[in-house]
């Protein structure tokens, strides 16, 4: 059951990371790039940081394929779970990098819009 939730975060990320039929563009479109109540789009909305967060969720899957697959093959399993742990810590350093520079660029064009 596992491995079978691991394989469907890994193709979901997969096929966002690569926009299968469209299907990145769609989710930045429709998702993304909307205003959250006041939370302005961020960095995801950008395709730099969707490929980001689109890798965060393969590297999930592939943590969580580690932890079912272990059971009967521990060192396969193990080593998906440590690479898998090893691209999600990655990726969240980028992800955190670009919120904060896309925070502050937000914030740099609503003090130069009030000061014109």
């Amino acid at each position: 059951m596992l491995v079978a939730a691991g394989l469907v975060l890994l193709g979901v990320g997969a096929a966002l990371l690569v926009n299968l039929g469209g299907s990145a563009k769609a989710v930045i479109r429709r998702v993304t790039s909307r205003n959250l109540g006041d939370l302005a789009p961020g960095y995801a909305a950008s395709a730099a940081g969707f490929r980001v967060y689109a890798t965060l969720i393969a590297s999930l899957g592939v943590v969580v394929c580690g932890v079912g697959v272990s059971a009967a093959v521990p060192l396969p399993g193990v080593a998906a779970i440590l690479l898998g742990v090893a691209v999600f810590a990655i990726a969240s350093v980028l992800a955190i990098t670009g919120e904060v520079r896309a925070y502050r660029a937000l914030t740099r064009q609503r003090k130069g819009a009030g000061q014109k």
